[in-house]
């Protein structure tokens, strides 16, 4: 398809159907799409997961949720695919671009906007896809390169000529959050000039989850070492871990989990000195609000480790690197249960140690 037809699309609807973080890696490529013609309108097409960040990324007008069965579970069942063609039909969009990792394929999202009648579609595709997607960039992932997740979605609106100077990830905390977290922090005897780490053990998949007895010696370990205010956050379904956690610990620590909504988890990461967490939608939270990061990096894929942000990413090396499973398949868990909690205080140690990073 010509590029002018691209240049033309007002109306331009962005298909992510996967997590928060998957939807915070791809806000460069959604600023550049907007960049390149100041009056379009952009919808995101998302997950719960994902929808729930789109309020705290300005480039992103509107947003239409969707559980598609062909990503993971739940799935709302027909009714539910019938619909969501109608609404996107309603809303007479101009273009598709559809997001997706290189171990997804475009097709089923690209056949739902075939029948919503969107006449430009854009995506990666290993398949000739024929008429189904208008404009195909065949994938080289993996077999000829890796590329970071947030450089493969710019690279592909770049393949129509959408383009932006600032690749750096999107998520702005609203005042009145700020100003609840922090009343929050100083109700636990944290004021604004009290520097805090800020860890977060959680993560969606069992995988990337560095074990909780270590937690514990990281925990002790640190405030040790720095005799800093230690904080553990997460969400609601992290409580008991969180919890769990924090009462075999030595060290006074501050629970937040299940405290706070999104933009006050965003105001607590922008305001921490160094957050330590898995491989998670809050990591690259931490990335896009300047926050410098410790990533317990699980060895599942190569693709979501910090952006553009002072980080240190740990994990040891194992034969079975690259699984992305949910789940070990070896049941194990080396790549992260092997990684030495004196290692990640080494590591925020460092960060600690380096200038302040311009939030």
């Amino acid at each position: 398809m010509n590029a002018p037809d691209w240049q033309q699309a007002r109306h331009v609807l962005a298909v992510r159907l996967d997590s928060l973080g998957d939807v915070l890696m791809c806000t460069p490529a959604l600023r550049a799409i907007k960049e390149a013609s100041p009056k379009r309108s952009l919808t995101l097409l998302t997950s719960a997961g994902g929808a729930a960040g789109a309020d705290f990324v300005p480039d992103i007008d509107a947003v239409l949720r969707y559980e598609a069965p062909w990503m993971k579970p739940p799935c709302a069942g027909l009714p539910h695919d019938l619909r969501i063609i109608e609404a996107m039909r309603a809303e007479r969009f101009d273009a598709a671009v559809i997001f997706t990792s290189y171990s997804q394929s475009p097709l089923p999202a690209a056949m739902l906007c075939r029948l919503a009648g969107i006449p430009l579609c854009l995506a990666h595709c290993r398949e000739n896809a024929y008429h189904l997607i208008s404009h195909r960039v065949p994938d080289a992932e993996p077999d000829q390169m890796v590329r970071h997740e947030v450089q493969r979605q710019l690279d592909l609106v770049a393949s129509v000529g959408w383009q932006t100077h600032d690749s750096s990830l999107s998520f702005m905390v609203p005042r009145a959050a700020m100003v609840q977290a922090q009343a929050l922090l100083a109700s636990h005897g944290i004021l604004p000039h009290m520097g805090y780490v800020l860890l977060h053990p959680g993560a969606s998949a069992p995988s990337r989850r560095y074990p909780p007895h270590l937690w514990v010696e990281l925990v002790n370990g640190l405030y040790e070492r720095l005799q800093c205010p230690i904080l553990l956050s997460g969400d609601a379904a992290e409580r008991a871990l969180v919890s769990a956690i924090a009462a075999q610990c030595r060290a006074g620590v501050i629970v937040l989990a299940g405290e706070l909504n999104l933009g006050q988890l965003g105001a607590v990461i922008g305001m921490a000195r160094v957050m330590v967490a898995n491989n998670t939608g809050p990591a690259h939270m931490a990335a896009a609000l300047g926050t410098p990061i410790v990533s317990l990096y699980a060895l599942t894929n190569p693709q979501h480790t910090p952006w553009q942000v002072p980080s240190r990413v740990l994990f040891h090396d194992v034969h079975c690197r690259l699984c992305h499973k949910s789940v070990c398949p070896e049941g194990h868990q080396d790549c992260l249960a092997k990684v030495a909690p004196v290692r990640v205080i080494a590591a925020v140690e460092e960060l600690l140690a380096q200038p302040l990073p311009a939030r």
